[in-house]
């Protein structure tokens, strides 16, 4: 009996992630320049339609923790690879928590599309679009493509009609892709089953992509209620850096796009050759390699990223605080609810988890507020998706006539002339923003030149000879750039 094949569903793509949000959930963000380098090659060959290599944290851990100049970076991947490099900000925040004037998110557009980055990633942690339009009009004018993201998160307003409104106003505003952003991983099919195909319909012919994170571990059918619905790219991550806290696994998306009748340009080889390449600096370093996460029903109750829980159980442990941890947990929705359901993604969910600390040790709740998360409900950082409850407003002393209802960047003045005047006429449009971003301590060890980048590495049958089958021999070396590694049999 002659099997039946699925109906062809046209193309699904791939957007890379292994260079900036993999190792930013699996890493600490902690992936160097030189780590990227070597592979380059197989990474232009491995057929992703788009390679994101900048995010707010990347260019945050790149100055503070790596004493890389983040500019530097961009610049050489978008030198050395083909395959089109996407960037993302956080909007009018860009790479930090503080809101940024017009002007200086203006200049970070042109600086981008300088170094070579052709398509402008942009989101708001509050879903206010106000805060990405001045993002999509400089990404634009500057000659990049811009893709505007809406993170998904549970609670009673974000309703599959809110994601629709939020699409609507994002076509309006000349998006050139529209993505789902799914920070940790709360979607599942169920829930995709109703808010891809209502997504899909609102954005008409504008594409859509799907960011989906692991934590839950139902991401990988997930991907695969977003390709029936008629996505058209997937952000995700080279097989050791992906799963966990990270996006599923290219092999393992492009399989099932595949099986469900779709196109892909991805190279088995090159990918393979990736895989190994990074296993082997993970070996190296000392780093974890991505694992399945189990499905675990707290998780939806209380939204927090493993990532940011690691840092919690650590700040508890100094504080000999850490049998704690469970009730903070508990407190953690209840917050949100008084708060007006903020999506549980930076800067948000650091106020969250702090208020909730706050509550739990002091013994009463809103006790303290710190002036960060008044802020919030008074609406500086833009429009909240429900407002605060009566108590939690009374106990923060917020009046009605102290709300800000206007955009955010319009009560901010434009910082450009004043910094040039501060630096002088002959600064570059990089070092004006990262004075803008930073204090001059942060920025002195980025003026040491670069380390000499290796952009060669092992051939893939050495890969495949060293990690594939290693029964027969006792030990072996494998030699990527200047570092020789062993591997024990």
């Amino acid at each position: 009996m002659k099997r039946s094949t699925p109906a062809r569903r046209g193309r699904f793509d791939v957007v890379d992630v292994t260079l900036r949000d993999a190792h930013q959930c699996l890493w600490s963000t902690r992936m160097t320049t030189a780590m990227m380098t070597p592979i380059l090659g197989a990474i232009d060959r491995a057929g992703y339609a788009y390679v994101n290599i900048l995010g707010g944290a990347v260019f945050d851990v790149c100055v503070r923790y790596l004493h890389e100049n983040p500019w530097a970076r961009v610049k050489l991947l978008c030198e050395r690879l083909e395959t089109p490099c996407d960037a993302l900000t956080r909007g009018q925040s860009l790479y930090t928590f503080e809101l940024f004037p017009d002007d200086i998110v203006a200049l970070n557009s042109q600086v981008f599309a300088r170094l070579g980055v052709r398509v402008l990633t942009v989101y708001d942690a509050l879903n206010d679009n106000r805060n990405i339009e001045s993002s999509l009009k400089s990404g634009h004018a500057a000659g990049m493509q811009v893709n505007a993201m809406m993170t998904y998160t549970l609670s009673p307003v974000h309703t599959d009609a809110y994601y629709v409104e939020r699409t609507q106003e994002l076509v309006k505003l000349g998006a050139d892709f529209i993505s789902i952003k799914d920070p940790t991983g709360l979607l599942t099919p169920e829930r995709g089953r109703t808010l891809f195909p209502a997504v899909v319909r609102a954005a008409g012919k504008v594409p859509l992509k799907l960011h989906s994170h692991c934590q839950s571990g139902l991401a990988p059918e997930v991907y695969e209620i977003a390709i029936a619905s008629g996505f058209r790219f997937g952000y995700c991550a080279s097989e050791p850096l992906a799963n966990g806290a990270s996006l599923p696994a290219t092999e393992d998306i492009g399989a099932r796009a595949r099986r469900l009748g779709c196109r892909t340009s991805l190279d088995a080889r090159a990918l393979k050759e990736i895989a190994g390449y990074f296993t082997c600096v993970a070996e190296r370093e000392g780093k974890p390699l991505g694992k399945v996460a189990r499905y675990d029903p707290a998780l939806y109750e209380h939204q927090i990223p493993g990532g940011m829980i690691s840092n919690l159980q650590y700040q508890l442990q100094t504080m000999k605080l850490e049998h704690r941890l469970p009730e903070i947990l508990e407190e953690v929705p209840r917050v949100r609810a008084d708060l007006g359901y903020p999506i549980v993604v930076s800067p948000f969910a650091q106020y969250i988890v702090t208020q909730a600390t706050l509550n739990v040790v002091q013994g009463e709740r809103y006790k303290t507020i710190p002036d960060e998360i008044r802020k919030y409900a008074m609406g500086y950082y833009g429009r909240l998706a429900a407002s605060p409850t009566a108590e939690f407003l009374e106990r923060a002393a917020i009046r009605p006539g102290e709300r800000v209802t206007e955009r955010p960047g319009e009560h901010i003045e434009p910082w450009v002339p004043r910094l040039r005047r501060e630096l002088g006429a002959g600064v570059s449009d990089e070092d004006l923003l990262l004075a803008a971003f930073y204090d001059k301590p942060l920025l002195e060890p980025l003026k040491q030149a670069p380390p000499a980048y290796d952009f060669r590495t092992t051939p893939l049958h050495e890969l495949i000879r060293f990690l594939g089958s290693r029964r027969d021999i006792e030990y072996a070396r494998v030699r990527f750039g200047n570092t020789e590694m062993t591997f024990s049999a």
